[in-house]
């Protein structure tokens, strides 16, 4: 499988822990799961997720760096990041957070986002 694909694919899987970590107590909150934890179980709970992001993250980013023979560089891979912790991120708050609804301006906000991605990859005139 190519270096990128991989890349991607192990930083979309390490959003979707992240994307738990950082929102997933407050969906078990309103489910009544969590509601009497104390906030230092929520913080371990969600520690214990991040675990899991970085155990892809960290792969991913050392995989598709450059420097170690990948596809991209530094600010590639945080653009590209960015725009699949987004992406994640919204399709998750749209299926699990039934009162999240996606505006004109949530989309403008991520083809903006777009626009980062293609200014990241232009060539460079060194």
């Amino acid at each position: 499988m190519k270096t990128y694909l991989v890349t991607i694919i192990l930083l979309v899987i390490s959003n979707v822990f992240m994307t738990i970590a950082w929102y997933g107590h407050l969906k078990l909150q309103t489910t009544g799961i969590s509601k009497n934890w104390p906030l230092f179980v929520v913080i371990l709970f969600s520690w214990g997720v991040a675990l899991l992001e970085y155990c892809f993250m960290i792969p991913a980013n050392r995989i598709g760096y450059n420097i170690n023979g990948g596809p991209f560089s530094l600010f590639q891979l945080k653009v590209i990041q960015e725009v699949i912790t987004l992406t994640v991120f919204t399709i998750l708050a749209m299926f699990f957070f039934s009162g999240e609804k996606l505006h004109w301006n949530h989309i403008a906000a991520f083809l903006c986002l777009v626009g980062a991605v293609c200014f990241t990859f232009l060539p460079q005139n060194n």
